[in-house]
């Protein structure tokens, strides 16, 4: 008999309506792979950022019953580096070894629970410098649209919430369930890049171009050893000028996010077709095998053997 996770989303006071509603959207778009339950401390209404409140069928008791917990976002008024009480009790239903996500502001109260210490962690990027002085000893990244450091993850603002779910089923089922449910929900299998694409920065001078043109063109060719002067000639820039656009755009550099685009496309190949290794690493780009192998182990920490056994084991 399969499996089903059983996902509880923890709506607090002053809880983000949009964020909330992602784990349920996301998961439950999942073949019945997950169950989503909402709960809040005391099993009580809370109130939202918007003007009206949240009623939930449950009340904390429900969190020990989770395969993972998500902490929905918080307006920034509402954290502290210290929990109230209630919600200390609430977070202690949680078993240990649960599978736990924040999802923005949500960080907060993760960190202010100590659950942080000495991790890696995102939050939304205008907050970077807040979350920093209010908890020194977690590791922050506020360039990236999630961190994923075992049992805990943490995502950005907003809309990367549905990134961070995506994610987990991608991790837990494999990348052709979770393209199907992006599919369902209109919204993309992955976002390349991070947080630094949508941090404010000046407007540049009307003759400044986009790379994305450029990224979509290298999509394509991923099987060819593609350079920065191969792009940067694509983009019709120089090579100073394209690199830098291009970090500016995406959050990483050209050669980081080639490498991350041909894992992707060597996850899926893996998963859906009976192609060796070095077929593989050939048709996404990487010279040999063992490159191939030395990359994937980096990004997910296993080997393609063993992921294709995990994946098509589930197919």
């Amino acid at each position: 008999m399969r499996h089903v996770e059983r996902v509880v989303v923890l709506a607090l006071d002053g809880v983000y309506p949009f964020e909330l509603g992602i784990p349920s959207r996301i998961f439950g778009a999942a073949d019945g792979r997950y169950e989503v339950l909402t709960c809040t401390v005391d099993g009580r209404p809370v109130r939202s950022n918007a003007d009206f409140s949240v009623t939930v069928e449950h009340g904390p008791e429900v969190l020990r019953t989770a395969d993972t917990v998500v902490i929905a976002p918080i307006t920034p008024a509402n954290v502290t580096a210290e929990l109230p009480e209630e919600i200390t009790a609430a977070l202690a239903f949680i078993r240990p070894g649960t599978r736990i996500v924040s999802i923005c502001t949500g960080a907060f109260v993760l960190a202010a629970a100590g659950l942080l210490e000495g991790r890696r962690a995102t939050t939304h990027w205008q907050l970077a410098d807040q979350f920093r002085r209010m908890f020194p000893h977690v590791a922050l990244d506020p360039d990236v649209l999630f961190v994923d450091d075992g049992t805990i993850l943490t995502s950005a603002g907003a809309a990367s919430g549905v990134d961070v779910c995506l994610h987990i089923v991608r991790e837990d089922h494999g990348s052709e369930l979770a393209n199907k449910v992006a599919r369902r929900c209109v919204v993309p299998p992955w976002r390349d890049g991070g947080q630094a694409q949508y941090i404010e920065q000046p407007v540049p001078e009307p003759s400044a171009t986009s790379t994305a043109a450029t990224r979509a063109w290298a999509l394509e060719r991923l099987g060819d050893p593609l350079t920065l002067t191969d792009l940067a000639g694509n983009a019709r820039m120089s090579l100073r000028t394209f690199a830098r656009r291009f970090q500016d755009e995406v959050g990483m550099s050209p050669g980081r996010w080639l490498i991350q685009q041909r894992v992707a496309r060597a996850r899926h190949l893996l998963e859906s077709s009976d192609l060796s290794v070095d077929q593989i690493a050939g048709e996404v780009g990487f010279a040999t095998g063992t490159s191939l192998r030395q990359h994937l182990h980096a990004a997910i920490g296993v080997s393609p053997q063993a992921y294709r056994r995990t994946f098509q084991a589930a197919r």
